[in-house]
């Protein structure tokens, strides 16, 4: 009877797991960065963050970067997320709202320049200094 038991307990935690991988595909899959910001696009950059990583790409044949924030705690759940862009002799952009998987894509052209960026999420904010200069 024990041992039934044990069997009937491993094979309800084994289907809770297997469902809760099965949830989570789609929004791992819609969080790549490069998949955010687009055809072209590479990481260059990141900032891990509590709740949050955020992310600065860079596309060779556009002269664009693009910053995307990636939630890492409370995914699925909306709360506020921002990514933050500020180009060398531009005005800074931002997408700060209610998100529950990222923030962004944020994107402007800056070949030559540099780059200010960050974001995050209520659980902490970044913001780099000038950098990335081309």
């Amino acid at each position: 009877m024990k041992r039934k038991a044990t069997l009937a307990l491993a094979a309800s935690v084994a289907a809770a797991g297997a469902t809760g991988v099965a949830l989570a595909a789609p929004a791992s899959a819609a969080t790549s960065p490069a998949a955010v910001c687009g055809s072209g696009y590479s990481v260059i950059d990141h900032k891990a963050l509590t709740g949050s990583t955020a992310y600065l790409l860079w596309n060779s044949s556009s002269g664009r970067n693009c910053v995307v924030t990636v939630k890492t705690t409370s995914v699925g759940t909306k709360t506020r997320t921002g990514a933050y862009l500020y180009v060398q002799g531009s005005n800074p952009i931002s997408d700060v709202d209610d998100y529950a998987y990222y923030a962004g894509p944020v994107s402007a052209p800056a070949a030559g320049k540099c780059v200010q960026w960050g974001g995050g999420t209520n659980n902490q904010w970044w913001y780099s200094g000038w950098t990335h200069c081309s």
